[in-house]
């Protein structure tokens, strides 16, 4: 086992890591408290929380060569994005701040004919700038939608900008005035990382190989592309070969949609569509274009909040079930808010169903499947009735349960999931996914406002990730589903626990069996609550795992979580029975035997600590 250190990427040595090693109760306060002696040694951190280091080195420049010195930026893929992240501001920032917005759109310099063979790229960036004072309110923005462009887009463009082959262009209107308004597993596990040796996408950089370079795949790729990825390789050291980006796309929906469970190399040859008939989600008329990729599963929310805007007007939405933090934030901040229930019980869905009997009307119920970090399952049978009863749509957060042990698409409107998570498992990539329901009522207004609201922002290389993660991700979950239920058994039968949170165990199993696939399992998230807080902090600063934010990873990650996620509201989140010194197990592909070792051996140290005290 890595002995991970305070503020080392999690996995080790790795450029593009999602989680950052938090060892210890205290650095995890100290995180929160934004103490020097945690947030100085940080290496890098959750991507919607913690800039990357990529990003805020290409923002500086940006600031250096376009903008006042004493300025900030934030940086995003599209104009139109960055247009929405500045309505955002204009709602919520003093006028000092909003005076101070400038907003600066980069291409590529097509007058260069160096350019040429990035073109298919698209590598854009749009800079949010504003004041330091801005800082708070550019970064709800950043956090709470996933909208901000990824360490790998950033590394790129930087490197593209500091060879003059990114330039400013006004035709999108560089300045805003803002007008003042308040407010052990599988083969695949085995290997190294490709981010292996800190490669960057400067000039320098190691060259490190494509996911799929030895597939003999190619000769009829047109020659644009072929331009493209010798460009790539010849100028910045990098072998991405581009013409492998729309067949990983591909590939990618066809798993998310069930029709593809195979691990198989990529081809050239798309699938043929009559395939996606047979799938997991037993909708014989899903298509792969039902299927909608993001840069993070944050995004695919925010993204499908704004599209039942877009198609039913500003209702009110529900939260159903207490939410992963921003999901909560988006419905409250983007729109007319939201009703909230936060227990996801049967009382709870006796009060809405009076309040539609009532005349009230809402946009949407929103709700995770399995809720984090409780576990709990939410009655979609009954709320699947009330929304064909009262009209409103339904989105599942599928993150949890993972659509390889459950199928929630019968029951929703719209199904999303962050692929970040157990689909990747690596913990070297960002990613979502929505899927739109092709038999929901509001599909037809969905994908009309899918043609021309949603950009497709998801960079080409974090697609070549996330593709050569998921190939076996069917068969990880399988083992980590196995090895999760060990866990979830040898701290169910310790006396120093007081509550064990896991869908099998939980009082809403009968919700979860509902939805469960038949070679299905319950999951790889257990969350656990000790009698005393001392116990708790004993555990988990003994227990031999990786230690930080995230889930889904290949590899076990422990958290204490509600501290993470909820510092600033304990009191609050305590009322749904969340408990402030819960600790949250991510479950991973190591043995089983050795895990049952590490996990009695940190309880024998809880317990020996309980003694002393």
């Amino acid at each position: 086992m890595h002995d991970f250190v305070l503020g080392e990427s999690i996995p080790p040595d790795t450029e593009h890591a999602v989680s950052v090693s938090l060892p210890t109760w205290r650095s995890n306060v100290g995180y929160e408290e934004g103490e020097e002696w945690v947030v100085g040694s940080m290496t890098t951190g959750y991507p919607r929380f913690f800039i990357h280091r990529s990003i805020q080195a290409f923002a500086k420049d940006i600031v250096a060569k376009h903008a006042r010195p004493d300025s900030i930026a934030f940086l995003f893929p599209t104009p139109k994005i960055a247009a929405r992240c500045v309505s955002f501001i204009r709602t919520c920032a003093p006028p000092q701040i909003l005076a101070s917005l400038q907003v600066i759109h980069l291409v590529l310099d097509a007058a260069n004919p160096q350019s040429r063979p990035l073109q298919s790229l698209s590598p854009s960036v749009s800079a949010v700038i504003s004041s330091k004072e801005g800082f708070p309110f550019l970064k709800q923005y950043w956090q709470h939608t996933g909208d901000g462009i990824s360490s790998r887009r950033a590394e790129f463009c930087h490197g593209l900008f500091r060879d003059g082959l990114l330039h400013k262009d006004d035709s999108h209107g560089n300045y805003v005035v803002a007008s003042p308004k308040q407010c052990k597993g599988p083969r695949r596990y085995q290997r190294p990382s490709l981010d292996a040796g800190n490669p960057t996408m400067a000039p320098s950089a190691t060259k490190t190989q494509s996911p799929d370079r030895d597939s003999g795949v190619g000769s009829d790729i047109p020659e644009s592309l072929q331009e493209t990825s010798r460009f790539l390789e010849e100028r910045f050291g990098r072998n991405l070969d581009v013409s492998f980006v729309e067949p990983a796309k591909s590939a990618i929906k066809r798993r998310i949609a069930g029709a593809l469970t195979t691990d198989r190399e990529l081809t050239a040859s798309p699938v043929p569509e009559q395939d996606m008939k047979s799938n997991t989600r037993g909708i014989v008329n899903l298509r792969e274009e039902d299927v909608y990729l993001f840069p993070a599963g944050m995004n695919a929310i925010f993204n499908a909040h704004r599209a039942l805007l877009g198609v039913r007007g500003h209702l009110k939405s529900i939260n159903f079930g207490f939410p992963y933090v921003d999901t909560l934030k988006i419905l409250q901040k983007f729109g007319p808010g939201c009703v909230f229930y936060g227990n996801a019980s049967e009382s709870e869905l006796d009060d809405l169903e009076k309040r539609l009997q009532g005349g009230e009307r809402f946009l949407g119920l929103f709700c995770e499947f399995p809720g984090n970090p409780l576990l709990t399952c939410p009655n979609l049978v009954r709320i699947r009735q009330l929304a064909d009863t009262y009209d409103f749509a339904v989105v599942v957060d599928e993150t949890i349960g993972t659509f390889a042990n459950i199928n929630v698409l019968q029951y929703a409107d719209i199904v999303v999931s962050s692929l970040t998570k157990i689909f990747s498992g690596d913990c070297n990539v960002m990613g979502g996914s929505a899927i739109f329901n092709p038999n929901s009522r509001y599909y037809s207004s969905l994908k009309s406002f899918a043609r021309s609201g949603y950009e497709d922002t998801y960079w080409p290389e974090d697609v070549m990730f996330m593709e050569r993660n998921s190939r076996d991700f069917a068969t990880r979950v399988d083992r980590i589903n196995a090895n999760a239920e060990a866990i979830a058994d040898v701290l169910r039968a310790n006396i120093l626990i007081k509550d064990v949170f896991y869908p099998r165990y939980n009082e809403s199993r009968e919700n979860y069996e509902v939805c469960k696939l038949s070679g299905g399992g319950y999951g790889g998230l257990v969350s656990v609550v000790f009698h005393k807080k001392d116990q708790a902090v004993a555990f988990y600063d003994a227990v031999a795992t990786a230690k930080g934010p995230s889930l889904g990873t290949n590899f076990t990650l422990t958290s204490p979580y509600v501290l993470l996620a909820h510092y600033q509201e304990l009191e609050w989140a305590a009322q749904f029975g969340v408990d402030p010194d819960l600790i949250r197990i991510s479950v991973g592909l190591e043995d089983t035997d050795y895990l049952v070792h590490v996990f009695k051996s940190a309880l024998e140290v809880a317990a020996a600590a309980t003694v002393t005290r």
